[in-house]
Parts: C-alpha cells; structure tokens; sequence
C-alpha cells in the first residue's frame, strides 16, 4: 500500500489555504479560496490603480500599480480583491494575463505587467504605398479589438 499525499497548507499557485485534519473554523477558508477563485476565474481587473478605490464592490480585482499607499502599501503587482469589505492580495504568476477592463487591453505578468504597445501608422516618407498603409491601420485596428492595444482614449 502506498504512503497518503501529504499535502502543504496552501495551493502553490494562488496560495489558496487548504484543509487540514483538525482544523478549526474550516468554513472560513473554503469561503475564503472560493471567493479568490470566483474572483480570479473572470481574469480581469478594474484597472490599474495605486489609490484605494472609492466604494469598491466586493470581488472588485484591482491591479496594484508602483507607489500605492496605505492598505495597499508594498503591494506593488499583486492582484487587489475586495472580499467580504476587506483587501485581498494575491501574487501573479509568471505569464498570467489580465483584462484590464478600463483599456480593454490584454496584460501580461513577466517580472512585472506589460501590456504590447501600438506602433504608428506610417504618414511620411518619400515612396507613399497608399494600400500599404491602409493594411497596417487596419492590422493595428484588428489588434486592438483583439485586446492587444488598448482602445484610443
């Protein structure tokens, strides 16, 4: 017969706390890792914000931009949702992408959140290619409705 699985106290993704043999008040962290996996499952976020927000609702995800004070102080990155009228913070993996719902635009975890940005559409030079042009302003169109770049402001 083989030995049991042992497991850690936390998932080793999002770090979601487990269940245990013995373990006082288990309701309140199986409420716990559902409402964090209900509020990851969407993988979008407001914006991008280093200000607590104003009347936030709850399952509200947030990314923690650079310099956030006060709840959200050395909280840079990490993905903000608002449980149960309290601040959750759980760390990014590499590679996890976001929508930030503000931009509609696709962000990616890599050290740090990147999003791609938007080249320019060619105006000058010598040689105008009228259907080169029209080409790439409707390839950077297509991106963007794919959530690549985000909308124009």
């Amino acid at each position: 017969m083989s030995d049991p699985v042992v497991f850690p106290s936390t998932t080793s993704t999002f770090a979601l706390p487990l269940l245990f043999s013995g373990q006082a008040q288990r309701e309140f962290f199986v409420n716990q890792s559902l409402s964090v996996i209900d509020a990851l499952m969407q993988f979008a976020v407001i914006d991008i914000v280093g200000t607590l927000p104003q009347d936030p609702g709850d399952a509200d995800c947030y990314i923690v931009a650079a310099g956030a004070a006060g709840d959200w102080t050395g909280k840079e990155d990490q993905i903000a949702i608002r449980l149960a009228g309290d601040w959750h913070f759980v760390m990014p993996h590499e590679h996890m992408q976001v929508i930030n719902r503000a931009t509609g635009q696709k962000h990616t975890f890599s050290s740090g959140w990147v999003a791609p940005t938007e080249p320019q559409v060619p105006t000058g030079g010598s040689v105008i290619d009228n259907e080169a042009r029209t080409a790439i302003a409707d390839l950077i169109e297509a991106l963007r409705a794919a959530g690549l770049f985000a909308a124009p402001a």
